[in-house]
């Protein structure tokens, strides 16, 4: 069953409304928690970034996607300010929020957590944000200590690794038990879609071949492209593997279905966009009440 379930519009009109995908299945049983995935539509940003556009990086007009953060903070029901991000590298550094972060990059690129691709925090009424247009969004959530976190993971942050150190991360800062925590991996360009090539595919293979880490693939991560010398890569499955290697149990992994340039009508996709495109934003945070 498909994790991010695209909430229903049914009851306002739809060219109004702000397109989410909701982890349905962890909102459901923990009350006290929020966690998605925004669409392309509902916002204010003109083209080529309409509408939704959450990222200030890619040439939006800032005031556009300013209001369009307090959007989300509004339709999740956090207070003004919540809003907070890293400025991403495709890197592996993950920073832990506290109380005193609350807000860093909300307004600005300068004031957000500079070349950090992971967040993590325990703190409620923290709303943690990260960018997308292809790239994999992880979602982390230890329901027991009540601790939540996003990583970015594109290619380069999922050979490095990315989730398993967050994994680390939660542990050492927060005393999270490998087996307590849940993790979900987002909307993204799938193998369907993903060409590499060989200076991407001898970067993945020696993660790939770590010990043990093939057999327990359920997909093939890499399929054969029509282009010689390039393969189709699955970067979904890859972290997912990576995360069993991590001490996840595979019961507590949830993985979407959705491919971001197959379904470019509901999301921005780099690739599908030729690089000329908004960002979506992953969002998980404990709320206050």
């Amino acid at each position: 069953m498909e994790p991010f379930v695209r909430r229903s519009y049914d009851h306002i009109e739809k060219e109004k409304a702000v397109e989410l995908f909701e982890l349905e299945g962890w909102n459901a049983e923990n009350g006290w928690l929020s966690a998605g995935f925004t669409g392309r539509h509902g916002g204010g940003s003109k083209v080529p970034y309409e509408s939704f556009n959450l990222a200030l990086h890619v040439g939006d007009h800032p005031e556009d996607v300013l209001e369009n953060r307090v959007l989300l903070e509004q339709e999740l029901g956090f207070e003004p300010g919540a809003w907070t991000c890293g400025e991403q590298t495709h890197g592996t550094q993950i920073a832990i929020v506290t109380d005193e972060d609350r807000g860093k990059g909300r307004m600005d690129r300068e004031s957000a957590f500079q070349q950090t691709d992971g967040l993590v925090t325990n703190v409620p009424g923290i709303l943690l944000t990260s960018f997308y247009a292809d790239c994999v969004p992880l979602y982390f959530l230890d329901p027991v200590h009540r601790v939540v976190g996003l990583a970015h993971a594109g290619w380069k942050g999922t050979v490095g690794e990315i989730a398993a150190k967050m994994i680390a991360v939660m542990e050492q800062a927060y005393g999270s038990r490998r087996e307590e925590i849940r993790t979900a991996i987002g909307p993204s360009i799938g193998s369907c879609c993903y060409e590499v090539d060989e200076a991407v595919i001898t970067r993945v293979r020696p993660v790939l071949d770590q010990a043990g880490l093939q057999e327990i693939a359920a997909e093939p991560v890499f399929r054969e492209s029509q282009n010689q010398g390039r393969k189709m890569l699955n970067l979904k499955e890859l972290n997912r593997i990576i995360m069993i290697k991590a001490g996840i149990l595979p019961t507590h992994i949830e993985c979407t279905t959705w491919c971001t340039s197959c379904h470019n009508t509901h999301f921005f996709s780099y690739r599908k966009e030729n690089g000329v495109t908004g960002r979506m934003a992953s969002w998980i945070g404990m709320k206050e009440r």
